[in-house]
C-alpha cells in the first residue's frame, strides 16, 4: 500500500470488515427457517476469516474470506411439507439464530465503536486547525 495509514485508514477498514461480518449474519438469518428436500443442500451458516494487517507500525484487520460453518442441518418430520422425502422429513437449514442475533449485536457495537474512533479523531483534528 502507497502512503502512510492513519486512524481513519485504521478505522475504515475496521468498519468495512465489520459490515461484510453483519452481511453474512444478515444472510445466515435471512436462510434459517427455510426447508430443504436433502441434507446436501441446505443451508449452512457462514462466517467471515479476519486477518490481522500491520502496516505502518498500526493494527487494522481485512476480512480474508467468507467460509461455511461445519453446523450440520437437522432432519425434521414434516410430511405435510411439498418437499418432504418419502418418509416425510425435510432438513432444517444449519443456523442457530440465537447465536446469529448475538454476533449481530456484537458486530453493530464494533462497528459503532469505530465511528466513535473516527469522530473523536476528526473532533481533535479540528480543535488542533482552530487553535492554530
Amino acid at each position: 500500500m502507497s502512503g502512510s495509514m492513519n486512524v481513519f485508514d485504521v478505522a475504515s477498514r475496521a468498519m468495512s470488515a465489520q459490515m461484510v461480518r453483519l452481511n453474512t449474519t444478515a444472510s445466515n438469518l435471512a436462510s434459517a427457517r427455510t426447508d430443504y428436500a436433502s441434507k446436501d443442500e441446505a443451508y449452512r451458516a457462514m462466517r467471515p476469516v479476519f486477518r490481522a494487517v500491520m502496516e505502518d507500525n498500526m493494527a487494522t484487520v481485512d476480512v480474508e474470506r467468507v467460509v461455511q460453518t461445519d453446523a450440520e442441518p437437522q432432519k425434521r418430520y414434516d410430511p405435510t411439507n411439498p418437499i418432504a422425502d418419502k418418509e416425510g422429513y425435510v432438513w432444517e437449514a444449519a443456523v442457530d439464530e440465537t447465536a446469529e442475533l448475538i454476533d449481530m449485536l456484537e458486530t453493530a457495537r464494533n462497528y459503532q465503536n469505530n465511528v466513535q474512533v473516527l469522530q473523536t479523531a476528526k473532533s481533535l483534528i479540528l480543535e488542533t486547525v482552530r487553535n492554530q
